[in-house]
């Protein structure tokens, strides 16, 4: 074995290794896009949220997301939903034309998802009970119900303008972006557990898919959590590769909350820690960390906090 000479890795070779290195051990992971991992559209709860067609809201993660929702308040089983969903098997079903008046020539690809009741439920880790499906069936109508708003560019400016409500201050702020639905249609053949349900995506969504702007989540993770806050906090920290801290401003971000806004005081921010605590205890709970610790961050009574983690990583399987 003395004599075995090593070369340097191609370049294919290289992304492959990291592609394993990546997977963390994972078996069956939610491939979800990046914004989905690193948005505040979901609020940390699954009671008492705003269901009035009126609401809007605009979630924002610095460095990573811009997002207005519009038309109900997202919780905790709406996020689960769409990973649970986003854990399954998808496929190209058809190109989607373009639109009258258009060139004519096709905008994308139609992505679809087949599958059961039986087979949503045991990706979210619930039982599969037909009142655990009349209750999907509610969820699902929910995020239908929701627009969603994706705007790209100059993050800063683009909240300044949405505050300002000033729309060409906006226009010239945004580089990119859309409004979509996250799911176009979902039909099901029936309520039983093995009734045949057809999920398209949304046109976001699509887009994500065929440009492969996807992450992997170890999903087993995401529903072993009992904490909303785990919920909210526990997709952000997997999907950064390589990194080993976050900062509680973000943490904060990801709860569509301030830290240091107007809206906070001494009293919700303690309320804030105390939930982040208990968020990262059921991390460790739920094998997503090995352990974590906290740091105090930043001058005078502006102190933050700062949480170091380490990962419970598993052994890579290798597709041999």
């Amino acid at each position: 074995m003395d004599d075995v000479q090593t070369r340097p890795l191609s370049e294919r070779e290289r992304q492959r290794l990291e592609r394993f290195k990546n997977k963390r051990g994972r078996k069956r992971p939610s491939k979800i896009p990046a914004r989905l991992a690193r948005t505040s559209a979901f609020a940390p709860k699954r009671a008492r949220l705003i269901t009035d067609s009126n609401f809007e809201r605009l979630y924002v993660v610095p460095g990573h997301s811009v997002i207005k929702v519009s038309g109900r308040e997202l919780g905790t089983q709406h996020r689960d939903a769409i990973y649970a969903l986003f854990r399954l098997p998808n496929k190209i079903q058809r190109l989607r034309p373009a639109l009258p008046g258009r060139s004519g020539q096709p905008i994308g690809y139609v992505y679809e998802t087949h599958t059961t009741w039986r087979e949503l439920l045991q990706a979210m880790g619930r039982t599969t009970h037909t009142n655990n499906v009349m209750t999907l069936t509610g969820v699902f109508e929910d995020i239908k119900k929701v627009a969603f708003t994706i705007f790209e560019g100059n993050q800063a400016q683009i909240v300044d303008a949405y505050r300002r409500n000033d729309s060409a201050l906006l226009s010239k702020a945004t580089e990119g972006g859309g409004i979509t639905s996250l799911l176009d249609t979902i039909e099901w053949e029936g309520l039983t557990l093995d009734s045949r349900v057809v999920i398209t995506y949304g046109d976001w969504s699509a887009a994500m898919i065929s440009r492969a702007k996807l992450v992997s989540l170890n999903a087993d993770v995401q529903f072993r959590l009992n904490s909303d806050y785990a919920k909210t906090f526990w997709p952000y920290i997997d999907s950064m590769n390589n990194h080993y801290y976050v900062d509680e401003e973000i943490l904060a971000a990801l709860s569509g909350r301030e830290l240091w806004g107007e809206y906070e005081d001494k009293l919700t921010r303690g309320q804030f820690r105390r939930e982040t605590k208990k968020a990262f205890e059921d991390m460790i709970r739920a094998g997503g960390l090995k352990d974590y610790r906290v740091e105090e961050t930043g001058p005078g009574r502006r102190k933050s906090r700062r949480y170091y983690y380490t990962m419970a990583t598993g052994q890579l399987e290798l597709g041999l």
